[in-house]
């Protein structure tokens, strides 16, 4: 009298002869190092645009607004050396030096709560503390990186914004 097996032991598999066989661990630690490498790569991309306190390096400079920009100041308005928050229209506009207009979407970097003021030479948020330069790159956190620039020009006695 023969016994068959009821089951196929660690040799028998459906795969052909000399092909790789994939297992789940083989499955799960591949996709682990590309969820890695991708992390990784995300922050070396903010760690680039960032100075060696965290804060962010460069200024962002806006092209020049086009012919349908709004009118938002006079630029006599905009003191040289600090600037004017517009809450109405979520805009802060500075004239960091003389002649030179700058604006930006008045909204935190950190976790979008309203940019409460300008203070001298800074741009405020109350929220939890940030304050940017007048070329909207981060002075204090925890804000890491810099406002969005909206371009700006003066024209004539006027502060144009797009």
């Amino acid at each position: 009298m023969s016994i068959e097996p009821t089951h196929r032991g660690p040799a028998a598999t459906d795969e052909a002869p000399g092909q790789p066989r994939l297992c789940r661990r083989a499955l799960f630690g591949g996709a682990g190092a590309v969820a890695a490498a991708a992390v990784l790569s995300a922050c070396g991309a903010e760690a680039d645009q960032s100075g060696a306190d965290g804060t962010s390096a460069a200024p962002t400079t806006p092209p020049e607004p086009g012919p349908d920009a709004a009118v938002v100041a006079a630029a006599a308005d905009i003191p040289v050396g600090s600037g004017v928050l517009f809450a109405d229209k979520r805009l802060v506009v500075t004239q960091p030096v003389a002649g030179d207009y700058r604006a930006f979407v008045a909204l935190c970097t950190h976790s979008g709560c309203n940019i409460t003021g300008v203070e001298a030479d800074e741009i405020v948020c109350d929220c939890h503390g940030s304050r940017f330069r007048l070329d909207g790159t981060v002075s204090k956190g925890p804000a890491r990186k810099p406002l969005k620039a909206r371009p700006a020009a003066a024209r004539g006695a006027d502060v144009v914004v797009d």
